[in-house]
């Protein structure tokens, strides 16, 4: 089965193959996501099943019940994980272009640093958002 979308690290030691849709970008601006990536992390996601990973992730326990990955040999984030669901988060920036992505709005924006403004006028949460994240 031909991938709707691929992507992969900065130096091309991990390579993925999504086989079903992806759900368009979520920002995430929570303090973890912020220390993680330098910034905030724009995020799309995919079912578990419909994502073929090659090359070694390391994963690194977050938090309670969630995990990062990424490359260990050049840092690149790559995804984000909780345990036990079907879902499986994708860092936005790690896919090939074209995407067909659009950003969908932003959530933990009470946990927003203090040297950057949204003013994209899209939907935007305090904390998390079951309904804006699916």
């Amino acid at each position: 089965m031909r991938p709707r979308q691929t992507g992969g690290c900065a130096c091309g030691a991990v390579r993925y193959h999504v086989h079903g849709p992806l759900r368009d970008v979520i920002d995430c601006h929570c303090s973890d996501c912020r220390r993680a990536t330098g910034h905030h992390a724009a995020l799309t996601a995919a079912a578990r099943d419909d994502v073929e990973i090659t090359g070694e992730v390391r994963w690194f326990a977050s938090t309670p019940g969630t995990r990062r990955g990424f490359c260990p040999t050049c840092g690149s984030p790559l995804f984000w994980d909780t345990i036990g669901r079907h879902r499986l988060w994708i860092h936005a920036g790690s896919l090939d272009l074209p995407t067909g992505l659009r950003t969908r709005g932003h959530v933990f924006v009470a946990d927003i640093s203090d040297y950057y403004t949204i003013t994209d006028g899209l939907p935007q949460r305090p904390g998390d958002d079951e309904e804006l994240s699916k």
